[in-house]
């Protein structure tokens, strides 16, 4: 068996973090071949040549390259997070076009795949993810790399009228055509590029997700990415799980239900829309004051983009208004925490939550969702209340799927949720759980890998297999 190469902007080496979804996705299809991870290191420096580092950890090899200042501004800060993340999250009245950017964007795809090229070696499978890395498939194909190369995209792709927003819209359309697999989270994305690729580009739709444009044939399809629904449950019963739950009962007080959300600080999230409708909660059932507390889970991200600051600003005053109109002297409605938590001590707080909120505006896939029901009692489940924006609703239909945009509406999933019979609970989470362990991790990424592998075969084995 030849080796993997993955590629993503940040590898578990930089990071640290082996636990998350991705990682342990990754980490184990590199592993079973010898592979390669690829990406920045984390550090930023003056100097150039930036420094590349090669390291290895339980059998797989991490090449990690730093980023001058210029490519951090340009590639990372400007052109991925303020151009094409609000842009591909419906946001395009908080895009900054800037078409300098978009050439610090292309050289760094095209020194990472310089990199990539010299790693690859004839029958390796090269897999790109995310957003970071739009046109690694033109400068892979630049760089000498002919073989299997398959790109994942993890968060939504836009409606075509967005897409076409970004001045280079066709540029990283035709560099997408140089992969051979691209995946999407959601049947819905993978509609928006089709469409967009057929309409835009000329593309023929040769049927079972395959387009033919600008001269090459690929595929494009839905993989939603899945958890490991397992190491959730063990972490929703350890120690720090145990000292998180005793923490928050303290706060909570006897008979109260506990309703959660835990999300990155974005404005993709919804949350001062999340935060309005806990406070129509309060203003339209009397009888849950004093009976229900929300807990909001926040870290800040990306804080030096000034977006993410006027959002801290908003949930600051919006968690201080409803505490103010609705607090009494032993109860506060809203606990908003901007900081991050251990994954065993969130799974913890999952287990004992009556109620999750999953309400962003616009999400690839979403995997907070599944996790809360991984966290599950199965004797006293708690209820999801999803929304119908998240990748994850296309799968979890058994959640209480609602538009985030509508207060009222969250407002009345959340008491329908809080009163719901233990019957109905268990009969939604039932059919959850069988999803998300039917489709977990390993699932989403054996399929994807398999579908790449058969563009290394000859035309009769791919077709057979």
């Amino acid at each position: 068996m030849n080796k993997l190469i993955v590629v993503s902007n940040r590898t578990a080496a930089a990071t640290g973090l082996r636990a998350g979804g991705l990682a342990v996705a990754v980490s184990d299809a590199l592993q079973k071949s010898g592979g390669t991870w690829i990406g920045w290191s984390g550090e930023v420096v003056d100097e150039r040549p930036r420094g590349v580092s090669v390291i290895r950890d339980e059998g797989v090899q991490y090449i990690l390259s730093d980023l001058s200042q210029e490519e951090f501004d340009g590639y990372y800060l400007q052109f991925a997070n303020r151009m094409i993340w609000p842009d591909f999250h419906y946001r395009v009245d908080l895009a900054h076009y800037d078409n300098d950017t978009f050439e610090i964007y292309r050289a760094v795809n095209q020194r990472f795949a310089e990199i990539v090229a010299q790693e690859a070696t004839p029958g390796d499978l090269v897999w790109v993810h995310d957003y970071h890395f739009l046109l690694m498939g033109d400068a892979l194909r630049q760089a000498g790399w002919d073989g299997p190369t398959g790109y994942f995209l993890h968060i939504p792709f836009p409606s075509p009228e967005l897409f076409r927003a970004l001045p280079q819209h066709n540029r990283i359309a035709r560099s997408l055509s140089y992969f051979d697999v691209i995946g999407f989270q959601s049947e819905r994305d993978a509609a928006n590029f089709h469409r967009y690729m057929i309409e835009e580009c000329a593309a023929v739709d040769l049927g079972d997700g395959r387009l033919r444009a600008f001269g090459r044939t690929f595929s494009a399809r839905a993989y939603p990415i899945g958890i490991d629904p397992v190491t959730i449950e063990k972490a929703a019963e350890s120690e720090l799980a145990r000292a998180a739950t005793e923490k928050i009962s303290r706060f909570l007080g006897g008979g109260r239900s506990l309703v959660i959300g835990v999300d990155r600080m974005d404005y993709s999230k919804g949350l001062p829309e999340r935060f309005e409708a806990v406070g129509q909660l309060f203003d339209q059932f009397e009888q849950v004051r004093g009976k229900v507390s929300f807990t909001q889970i926040a870290p800040p991200s990306r804080s030096m983009v000034e977006e993410y600051k006027n959002l801290r600003k908003e949930l600051d005053r919006l968690a201080g208004r409803i505490n103010g109109d609705y607090g009494d002297l032993d109860w506060i409605p809203i606990r908003y925490l901007a900081r991050a938590y251990q994954r065993d001590e969130l799974a913890g707080l999952f287990r004992v939550a009556d109620v999750a909120l999953v309400t962003p505006l616009r999400d690839g896939m979403n995997l907070v969702a599944k996790e809360y029901v991984a966290a599950q009692d199965p004797e006293d489940p708690g209820v999801l209340v999803l929304s119908e924006f998240a990748g994850a609703a296309e799968q979890m239909t058994e959640a209480l799927i609602i538009n985030p945009h509508d207060r009222g509406q969250v407002a009345e999933a959340i008491y329908r949720a809080l009163t719901m019979s233990l019957t109905e609970r268990k009969d939604r989470w039932q059919a959850l759980s069988e999803t998300v362990k039917a489709q977990d991790i390993s699932w989403w990424s054996d399929r994807f890998l398999t579908d790449l592998r058969a563009c290394g075969l000859p035309a009769a084995t791919a077709v057979a297999s």
